[in-house]
């Protein structure tokens, strides 16, 4: 009696874990190029959404073809986990997506993990489009988070994404570890990971290499974490482009720590427009860094002005104070290894060095300062110009 009591209650187990599970190969989804499997993927996720207790989808391995997908709230449960062993595969004709703005995307969810897969966006062709100076469409990020909170993104891959790879926008409460971020160097627009309007966001043990920023951090982001990235190809981590609106939100509580840069355009980076805001810049931490043959290992710029359109002979309203550089060390590949270049009317202060250690063939680098005001301690080459 034991016996047939303890087969039932393991019987029941297995019936219940079973039905938690939601495989989207059951809702239609086929592992070939040949089919659209994106309305398996969207039925699967109204199921879990309607679930009122915890649920997984199941991606199996395969290769799946999809089209622009949205996974919306809110949901019944706040805890819905997508665990990915296949790759997700958009259309190779770029044109299919590009006009979408994304190609997957999380709208107003809460307690979502996802886990594993790989997410190629096979951008190479809108990327040549772009290179040719052809009109063409800005494409699709890849991955978006919108207006979402508890999110947590585990073991991705993400290829070739037509723009950016994975955006956080919106967002409370994000936490991204493992992942690898890959498209050609020369490939237009494909930031890694792109953050803004978000608070409480962590990003760690992530090896990233693009044709733009590894991670850019937009307006109304606080309290950000970045931790043990690997960055290059790319443009490296950068705070901004700040400023391009008049009333703008601003940015602070930010900590790079334990980053290496590899061949890239920047190091750490804060940019702002050359024109009035009221946005800032503000109690910001890069430390433990490690740079190798980086062109701008150090550098914020609030001259940008693309194209010489909108902003010339202005001065950035963005006002960047409290940064803190900290165990900094490698090779530049330009003579310039720090440069400040701030605002005339908002200089830069509270700008402190700490052991920073920077050389360009294997000679002292250069340091570059205008209307910027801080103090230096430790080691610090190139000496100070601040």
């Amino acid at each position: 009696m034991a016996l047939h009591k303890t087969l039932f209650i393991l019987f029941l187990f297995l019936t219940l874990a079973s039905a938690s599970t939601f495989n989207v190969v059951d809702f239609g989804a086929k592992p070939n190029i040949g089919t659209d499997s994106s309305q398996a993927f969207e039925e699967a996720w109204a199921s879990a959404c309607r679930a009122t207790t915890a649920v997984s989808i199941y991606v199996p391995k395969g290769r799946f073809y999809v089209k622009s997908i949205a996974f919306e709230g809110p949901c019944n449960n706040n805890d819905i986990t997508i665990r990915i062993d296949g790759t997700l595969l958009a259309p190779s004709n770029y044109a299919v997506i590009a006009n979408s703005g994304n190609w997957i995307t999380f709208k107003r969810v809460d307690g979502v993990n996802v886990f594993g897969g790989v997410l190629d966006a096979q951008g190479f062709g809108l990327w040549a489009c772009k290179n040719s100076k052809s009109s063409c469409p800005s494409g699709a990020t890849s991955l978006e988070f919108s207006n979402s909170k508890n999110i947590m993104v585990s073991g991705l891959t993400s290829l070739n994404s037509q723009m950016f790879h994975i955006v956080i926008n919106g967002c409370q409460n994000v936490k991204a570890q493992g992942l690898k971020i890959s498209a050609a160097g020369n490939s237009p627009n494909t930031d890694g990971i792109h953050v803004a309007l978000s608070s409480t966001v962590t990003i760690l043990n992530s090896i990233i290499g693009t044709g733009d920023d590894c991670i850019s951090i937009g307006p109304g982001t606080s309290n950000l974490w970045i931790e043990n990235v690997a960055c290059g190809p790319g443009h490296g981590i950068s705070i901004g482009s700040l400023g391009r609106e008049v009333q703008e939100d601003g940015v602070e509580n930010v900590t790079v720590k334990s980053a290496t840069f590899t061949n890239t355009q920047n190091g750490v980076r804060i940019k702002t427009w050359g024109k009035p805001s009221n946005g800032f810049a503000r109690s910001v931490i890069f430390q433990d860094i490690v740079m190798v043959n980086v062109e701008n290992p150090i550098i914020i710029d609030q001259n940008y002005c693309p194209d010489n359109k909108g902003c010339p002979g202005q001065d950035s309203g963005v006002k960047i104070s409290d940064v803190t550089y900290r165990n900094i060390h490698g090779t530049s590949a330009t003579q310039v290894a720090m440069k400040f270049d701030c605002s005339s009317k908002f200089p830069c202060n509270d700008i402190t060095l700490e052991d920073v250690e920077l050389s360009y063939k294997n000679e002292a680098a250069e340091a570059s300062c205008s209307h910027a005001e801080g103090s230096a301690a430790g080691l610090v080459q190139p000496s100070s110009c601040l």
